[in-house]
């Protein structure tokens, strides 16, 4: 199967079986605020990634490209509603452009069409430092995503069966480039063992993709004639892997993603530690069912909804959203203190 046909099938497959939306952020409950002292008007959204500064903690996180006409159409439009609601945008896996140039242009589209935008290159951890070069050049990126996808891979029928050296790989395209590394999960999570891992070879911002948002494994099984049913169920959820890298790998910077759909989730996401927010399914349904002016609505939308959560709450920055008393409970509380997380500490705090 070409590249592409398996990218149309990736978008297909992933609209089919839905957002699972048990990412835990039902386990997180703000501390209610009597006496907040604090206005819309005086509320601000700009936050900063590691070394990359935001205008809104919320961005388009990487879907699709290298599809031909149809991903060309997809990038077009998602790169026309960042540049309207001005945030920043990654593409998909870029390996497709690097192996068949005539993909590039399905790349390239979202640099044209927002010239002065925030842009995310995007390889697998299986590419060089040559090839993150390339991906970058490409689209003229602020920074290269790296997404690490073991089980997709493994579930994927074509799909890779050696992960050795991956690490090591991701060290020498970190010392190498000029822009910002972001590695991400691709559903997933993320365990404080391998953000450690990460942080020792000088990676700086860690998206933790997290279940309960797209599921690969989910895709990849529409694909195989005998499926891998036990990788469904398989993933840290995202609330628990923004609390656990956060908490034990706190000089990172954490990009909350895996199922995330409300200004409620990117709240309690960013409450938990995540400095900003990655959405790609929930956008992508939007896009396509309702077009691009429904989709820079909703993200306006958003905007106004996360406001009115940080003005209830006493929060004028992002920064002080960090800080924001919470309390644990469910599935959520007992992972984390499982994980060795002392759960009080976020129930006690205070701006």
């Amino acid at each position: 199967m070409s590249r592409a046909k398996r990218k149309m099938d990736h978008i297909k497959h992933a609209l089919s079986t839905g957002q699972l939306k048990h990412h835990g952020f039902e386990d997180v409950k703000f501390v209610h605020q009597s006496l907040p002292n604090s206005s819309v008007s005086a509320i601000k959204l700009n936050t900063k990634i590691g070394e990359l500064d935001l205008s809104s903690p919320i961005f388009i996180n990487a879907m699709t490209g290298g599809g031909g006409e149809q991903t060309f159409n997809i990038n077009k439009g998602l790169a026309s509603v960042a540049r309207e609601c001005n945030i920043a945008l990654a593409v998909g896996s870029q390996m497709s452009a690097i192996k068949n140039q005539d993909e590039r242009y399905t790349y390239e589209i979202v640099r044209k069409e927002n010239p002065d935008g925030i842009i995310f290159a995007n390889l697998g951890s299986e590419a060089t430092v040559d090839e993150a070069k390339l991906a970058v050049e490409m689209l003229e990126a602020d920074a290269m995503q790296i997404h690490l996808n073991v089980i997709q891979e493994l579930v994927m029928p074509e799909g890779d069966r050696d992960f050795v050296g991956a690490l090591h790989r991701i060290e020498q395209i970190a010392s190498s480039l000029s822009v910002p590394i972001i590695v991400k999960e691709t559903g997933f999570g993320f365990s404080k063992e391998a953000a450690r891992q990460l942080r020792e070879v000088g990676v700086t911002t860690i998206d933790v993709g997290g279940y309960g948002g797209t599921n690969f494994s989910k895709i990849e099984n529409e694909r195989r004639d005998h499926r891998l049913n036990f990788f469904d169920d398989w993933g840290i959820t995202t609330a628990c892997s923004i609390s656990e890298v956060k908490y034990f790998v706190p000089e990172v910077s954490v990009i909350g993603s895996g199922g995330i759909q409300s200004a409620f989730d990117i709240a309690k996401a960013i409450a938990l530690g995540a400095s900003g927010v990655g959405i790609a399914g929930f956008f992508l349904r939007i896009y396509l069912d309702e077009g691009e002016r429904a989709l820079s609505q909703l993200i306006l939308d958003i905007h106004q909804e996360l406001k009115w959560i940080m003005t209830a709450l006493g929060a004028t920055t992002v920064q002080d959203l960090q800080r924001v008393p919470l309390v644990l409970s469910g599935d959520t509380y007992h992972w984390l203190m499982q994980r060795g997380v002392d759960t009080k500490e976020y129930s006690n705090r205070t701006i």
